[in-house]
């Protein structure tokens, strides 16, 4: 499973970043959490606002922070569990 948060960098990005990287962790996966600042790839996906958060390539949760729950859930949808 790919997990990537897309973001310029900014405080809210990198907020993501820690997050989606507490739940990573709180879920038991190996994945690593891949932070991505080029603003190319965001575009690439179709999308105009960040931070991203992507999963296996498809958007998650776009232009705002979720919690870690919101985020475990989201991982386990596109996980298919």
């Amino acid at each position: 499973m790919k997990i990537q948060v897309l973001g310029s960098g900014c405080p809210t990005c990198k907020k993501l970043f820690e997050i989606t990287k507490t739940a990573v962790r709180d879920m038991g996966l190996a994945d690593d959490v891949e932070y991505v600042t080029d603003i190319q790839q965001i575009l690439n996906m179709g999308l105009m606002s960040s931070p991203v958060l992507a999963v296996d390539g498809k958007p998650a949760f776009v232009g705002f922070v979720p919690n870690v729950e919101e985020i475990k859930k989201a991982i386990l949808k596109v996980a298919g569990k």
